[in-house]
């Protein structure tokens, strides 16, 4: 593991201090080891590879050398901010707004924490704390569809399928940053409704008939309600089901 460079964005919170290495076990790990110290507030770190990298649910998250944006930030937020639904959903739109304003393609946000583009996987986010929050982004960049062909993921895809373009991790970071610094503030400063507004867009499930697959089942109906205070499924016939988001393991479109 070797630090390859460092920068300081002096106005921003999220990142204020960012390290890039070349090859790391996993950048959330790394993140997680600083997240004791307060004085580490939006610490951005960068890896040009990973050979450990975790995604949800203890699946792997692997990529060719500087294929993908590969990082994880670590904030101390307010107490009431410190909620696995909202912090998922600041990384997520944030991730598909920075993808929107750089190849104009519309992405979707499929419940808890991939961003999608053209229904297929681009981005996985991993949520962890351990005094400070930890936010792991795997954004694919410039993976082919022989890449993920080969890596047995035909579900995936990459910007660079999108657009024929090339993205580089740096090209992609300081986009991102300015959306994800520019939220986080807002959040701050309890402004939750221009990301709670664009987090229901981009899931797009509201009218639609959905199923939500909790931890202690599954239960159906019409999404009538969707913010992070809870979510709302009408049953038929009158009946009602309010859930939190954080009880909420998947929830999908089923009709």
């Amino acid at each position: 593991m070797k630090l390859v460079e460092q920068w300081q964005y002096d106005d921003h919170v999220v990142g204020r201090r960012i390290l890039l290495y070349d090859s790391v076990s996993s950048t959330n790990s790394l993140a997680l080891e600083a997240a004791d110290d307060e004085g580490n507030d939006g610490l951005v770190i960068l890896a040009g590879e990973q050979t450990e990298g975790r995604g949800q649910h203890g699946r792997t998250w692997t990529a060719p050398c500087d294929s993908s944006l590969l990082m994880s930030l670590l904030v101390f937020p307010p107490d009431e901010l410190c909620r696995p639904a909202l912090m998922t959903a600041w990384a997520t739109v944030s991730v598909a707004d920075t993808i929107r304003d750089l190849t104009g393609l519309a992405p979707t946000i499929k419940w808890p924490n991939d961003v999608l583009l053209r229904g297929k996987k681009v981005c996985g986010i991993l949520i962890e704390q351990r005094g400070g929050v930890v936010i792991g982004i795997g954004l694919n960049l410039m993976q082919t569809r022989e890449d993920f062909a080969a890596a047995g993921l035909p579900d995936a895809t990459s910007l660079y399928i999108a657009r024929r373009k090339r993205f580089t991790p740096l090209t992609v970071l300081w986009p991102l940053l300015d959306v994800l610094d520019r939220f986080y503030q807002g959040m701050c400063r309890h402004e939750l409704t221009p990301l709670e507004q664009r987090w229901q867009e981009g899931l797009g499930l509201l009218r639609r008939y959905v199923t939500a697959e909790c931890h202690d089942g599954e239960v159906s109906g019409t999404l009538r309600g969707l913010s992070f205070e809870g979510v709302e499924l009408d049953l038929g016939e009158g009946a009602i089901c309010r859930l939190s988001p954080e009880s909420i393991r998947h929830l999908t479109p089923t009709g």
